[in-house]
């Protein structure tokens, strides 16, 4: 199975790096994306929007044959979502980490500060304490350190969907900040956070309690929670 991994804010694809090797030694092609604007601390990050990045996967999945697994963390969930809907008929399952699908309309994240078309990754003491449960003091300096400023346009523009077909195709959240019992209890309760989720007509939850950043902090068990979905859509 081709396997395509998509990053949250302020990563590239050397994030996973540590997932990789379980999901390659079980016989799957892993292909670890650098979205546009990420590629350096330099880059130009001006006109780049959500449509930028979701448009960069998309090509990465029509380059493909055959149906991929699409894994985002974070705000990358966001985007594959997106795929999802230009590509319903191509992806076999959708695995959110610490994440989930945004609906119409939605946008990741308008709330961090910017710094003209840059978002930098803010300070710890900017991030709930669930975020940071697992992330010690080297994790923590090895993160800042390889942070690149998110592209603000990312962050801020609308998303924008089109097929229903989209809630056709399986999908699995891996819950780390919040246990898989208060995302069932959100999604009976018609909760905004998990409404579009909801929508979606075969959904399976995994537990993996950590902080927001389970690739650093439990990239063995990412590895294995992430194969034991994409068994299901094998």
């Amino acid at each position: 199975m081709d396997i395509i991994l998509v990053p949250g804010f302020w990563l590239d694809a050397s994030s996973w790096d540590e997932v990789i090797p379980a999901l390659e030694g079980a016989g799957h092609a892993v292909r670890a994306l650098t979205l546009p604007g990420l590629e350096s601390a330099d880059a130009p990050r001006a006109n780049i929007g959500l449509r930028t990045h979701i448009d960069a996967v998309i090509r990465t999945v029509d380059s493909l044959d055959g149906k991929v697994v699409l894994v985002g963390h974070s705000g990358g969930g966001a985007i594959i979502h997106a795929v999802v809907d230009a590509r319903p008929d191509r992806v076999a399952r959708a695995i959110y980490v610490d994440s989930g699908p945004l609906g119409e309309g939605g946008v990741i994240n308008d709330d961090l500060p910017a710094e003209g078309d840059d978002i930098p990754l803010p300070p710890w003491e900017g991030f709930e304490e669930a975020d940071l449960t697992d992330l010690d003091e080297d994790l923590r300096t090895a993160f800042r350190a390889r942070a690149i400023p998110q592209p603000k346009g990312v962050a801020i523009e609308q998303q924008h969907l089109h097929d229903v077909r989209r809630y056709e195709v399986p999908a699995t959240v891996i819950a780390c900040e919040f246990p898989s019992s208060l995302l069932n209890e959100m999604m009976d309760a018609g909760h905004p956070f998990t409404e579009e989720l909801a929508r979606i007509k075969h959904v399976e939850l995994i537990d993996l309690p950590t902080g927001h950043w389970p690739q650093f902090t439990k990239p063995a068990e990412l590895g294995k929670a992430i194969l034991t979905a994409v068994e299901r859509a094998a």
